[in-house]
């Protein structure tokens, strides 16, 4: 069965971006196509910052988190949006993955702000990111927003459509991926 890994990039207390990421991925189990589903926190783990070690040397989690993170063959990446990008936890969790870890892979986005003044920073901030590992992005990105949420629960019609649509399309490319045995398009510059 395949695994869809639900990262929700941030340190911070599981706030509304976590309740939505876990409303999106209960929604990916609950879809036709059996998939496997899982959340990783990146503040329930110790995670060292990148600093070019092999991941057996660092002495907390990183190497375990980094294997979860490659084991998986699509994800669902939910950030908070801080300084128009995306969370540096985030990024330094992705200067840890191999350039093979994400190859190949589908990726849904889902960004969050306080207001609309930072929608674009998904696409000009984390897609060039993911780009350089060669992963599938599927087109678009939900983005949501403090009015999206009513007492910490995600109640937009839209934004719950958004969720729902980004979960079949990445659900479908790890199909469409797996159908042809490997990569589609050619391997990323990274990846020599």
């Amino acid at each position: 069965m395949p695994k869809m890994l639900g990262i929700h990039g941030t340190v911070t207390a599981p706030g509304r971006l976590h309740q939505a990421l876990q409303l999106a991925l209960e929604s990916a189990g609950n879809k036709q196509e059996p998939v496997e589903t899982c959340l990783l926190h990146l503040g329930d783990h110790r995670i060292s910052f990148a600093d070019g070690r092999p991941l057996e040397n660092y002495p907390d989690d990183t190497g375990k988190v980094v294997e979860q993170v490659i084991a998986a063959d699509m994800y669902l990446i939910a950030t908070p949006i801080f300084r128009a990008s995306f969370s540096a936890s985030l990024k330094n969790l992705l200067d840890l993955v191999p350039v093979e870890g994400l190859m190949g892979k589908p990726c849904g986005l889902i960004g969050m702000g306080a207001t609309d003044h930072h929608y674009l920073a998904i696409d000009t901030q984390l897609r060039p990111v993911l780009s350089w590992f060669g992963a599938h992005q599927v087109p678009g990105a939900v983005y949501l927003k403090s009015s999206h949420f009513q007492d910490g629960r995600l109640v937009d019609a839209a934004a719950i459509a958004g969720l729902e649509s980004i979960i079949e399309a990445v659900i479908a490319s790890q199909q469409a991926i797996s159908e042809r045995s490997g990569m589609m398009g050619p391997k990323p510059l990274a990846a020599g």
